[in-house]
């Protein structure tokens, strides 16, 4: 694991940029292709102001979703909706670039459905993506693996529907730890002072919270910190 402190907001967005453009170029040279899996909430802002600024060939680009909420694409909820709206107008990325949900399905059958693009995308049963973009909650979740949840040991899915989500909205799919931790890259951009003290339990103390059980077997983990989320490392 690397923890990279930088000074501000600003600075996580040039990590990001740097390392992106780096893993996307090193995936395309040596695999012919570079898969993603994108996050939500304070990701998506870090995302659609970097991202734009990658010097890549983005037509080898797969990008999914680490979790994503059962609702309309339209929905303001919808993790691919944003993107649609602020990433891809930016970017040469195409729509069918993106490996979205089903619409208008329960949870369930989402997480089925979306197992089944994902073999597609990826040619077969093994989801190993390239780098995946992480956030991390102020009680410690990760994608939509919440603390004290049974998905924290589901091992026999790589997708999986969560209807009892403790934030809202309830119904989502999620990655599982096993396809978490099969990732060459992950990475978690953290800022704000209001996510020192979960930073300070899970980096320092090493309590066991979700986002702290990823773990890439064999690959890297970075975890980039403004100046107020690591105050107490």
């Amino acid at each position: 694991m690397t923890i990279i402190k930088v000074s501000d907001e600003q600075e996580i967005i040039n990590k990001l940029t740097s390392y992106v453009q780096k893993i996307s170029n090193d995936a395309i040279y040596n695999r012919g292709n570079f898969y993603i899996g994108l996050s939500g909430g304070s990701v998506v802002k870090y995302l659609c102001e970097s991202l734009p600024k990658i010097d890549t060939d983005w037509s080898k680009w797969t990008l999914a979703f680490c979790d994503e909420r059962v609702v309309p694409e339209d929905s303001n909820d919808s993790t691919f909706g944003t993107y649609k709206r602020d990433l891809i107008p930016k970017t040469s990325l195409k729509e069918s670039q993106f490996v979205t949900i089903k619409q208008g399905v329960s949870a369930e059958e989402a997480a089925k459905d979306y197992i089944e693009k994902l073999k597609k995308a990826f040619g077969g049963d093994e989801f190993k993506f390239d780098l995946l973009l992480l956030g991390m909650g102020p009680d410690g979740h990760t994608c939509s693996l919440f603390p004290g949840h049974p998905l924290l040991t589901e091992a026999s899915v790589s997708v999986a529907s969560i209807t009892d989500s403790p934030k809202p909205p309830p119904a989502r799919i999620t990655l599982t730890f096993p396809v978490l931790n099969n990732a060459r890259n992950c990475i978690y951009a953290i800022s704000g002072s209001g996510k020192a003290d979960m930073v300070k339990r899970i980096l320092k103390d090493k309590e066991d919270l979700p986002a702290g059980r990823v773990k890439p077997d064999g690959g890297s983990l970075y975890w980039i910190v403004d100046e107020a989320a690591a105050v107490h490392l």
